[in-house]
C-alpha cells in the first residue's frame, strides 16, 4: 500500500522559511509526476508546485516562483518543498501528492492530477 507522509511543518513569522518533506512508502513508480498542493481555511485547495521525475522539470504556480522550490532525493524516497520568504497568503494545510507512471510529460507541465496523497500538514505564517 503506498502511503505518503509529509513532516517539517509549523509557524513561522513573515520572511521566514520552512522545508516540507514527503516520505514515500512502497512507491515504485520511477517515471511520474509529484508535488504539493495547499489548502487555507474557508479556501479550495490549491496546486503549488510539481516535478516530472524523468525529466526533473518543475512548476510553480505564479504566487510562489522565486520562493519555492520542489525538489526530490531519489535515493531516499523523499519529496521536499523548500519554501524561503513565507508571507501570511502562505498560510494554508500543504499536501503531497503523486501519480502513479507518466505516460505523457504534458500531464506533468503544471497543475496535475495525483492517484495518491498525503494526510497534509499545516503551515502557518504570522505577520
Amino acid at each position: 500500500q503506498v502511503q505518503l507522509r509529509e513532516s517539517g511543518g509549523g509557524s513561522v513569522q513573515t520572511g521566514g522559511s520552512l522545508r516540507l518533506s514527503c516520505t514515500f512508502l512502497n512507491y515504485r513508480y520511477s517515471r511520474s509526476c509529484m508535488g504539493w498542493f495547499r489548502q487555507g481555511s474557508g479556501q479550495e485547495r490549491e496546486w503549488v508546485a510539481s516535478l516530472n521525475t524523468g525529466s526533473r522539470s518543475t512548476y510553480y504556480v505564479d504566487s510562489v516562483k522565486g520562493r519555492f522550490t520542489v525538489s526530490q532525493d531519489k535515493a531516499e524516497n523523499t519529496l521536499y518543498l523548500q519554501m524561503n520568504v513565507l508571507k501570511p497568503e502562505d498560510t494554508a494545510m500543504y499536501s503531497c501528492a503523486a501519480t502513479e507512471t507518466l505516460w505523457s510529460p504534458d500531464l506533468c507541465a503544471g497543475e496535475f492530477v495525483p492517484t495518491y496523497w498525503g494526510q497534509g500538514i499545516q503551515v502557518t505564517v504570522s505577520s
